[in-house]
């Protein structure tokens, strides 16, 4: 599985990506020792104007180009896996839907998804009115859960949609 969260946190580690936040947003983007501090880059990038913009422009280039050669790595592998599973949180905002053969939406209702952005130190309002609405992305989707109930039963519906697309 690609993770975009960590695909997203190795470009925020490349010198360039480093100087240009830095250049946009000031020395209180990095942390003490020179890396992107993206905790305070969330709040910053709202506070901004053109934050979120100029980092949409700056990462999302990046990451197309990561996915795109992770994807083409795995094809090549002897055998190659039974499944490729990418997570992109703004998939459809970023118009990647028609890329992939399939799509699974995780959501939760308001309050456990407020609950889980909050807990991360983030602005639940700011984050939900940039994007869609949970109801349109489960009319987009091709699967979805709720996620409100516990790990394991996440990972057993995992499991579920594993065994009914790898065949």
């Amino acid at each position: 599985m690609l993770s975009s969260d960590e695909v997203v946190h190795a470009i925020y580690a490349e010198p360039a990506v480093v100087a240009a936040v830095r250049d946009h947003f000031g020395p209180q983007a990095l942390t003490a020792d020179g890396r992107v501090d993206r905790s305070a880059l969330g709040g910053l990038a709202f506070a901004v104007p053109d934050g979120i913009a100029f980092l949409e422009r700056l990462v999302h280039p990046r990451v197309g180009a990561a996915r795109e050669a992770w994807q083409e790595a795995q094809r090549r592998r002897t055998p190659p896996p039974p499944l490729l599973v990418c997570e992109v949180p703004l998939l459809f905002e970023a118009h990647l839907a028609e890329a992939f053969d399939a799509v699974l939406v995780v959501t939760a209702s308001e309050p456990i998804r407020r609950a889980r952005v909050e807990a991360r130190g983030q602005d639940f309002s700011a984050l939900s009115g940039r994007q869609m609405t949970e109801d349109e992305k489960v009319g987009r989707a091709t699967r979805y859960v709720v996620n409100d109930g516990s790990m394991s039963q996440l990972e057993e519906w995992v499991a579920e949609r594993f065994e009914e697309y790898r065949t």
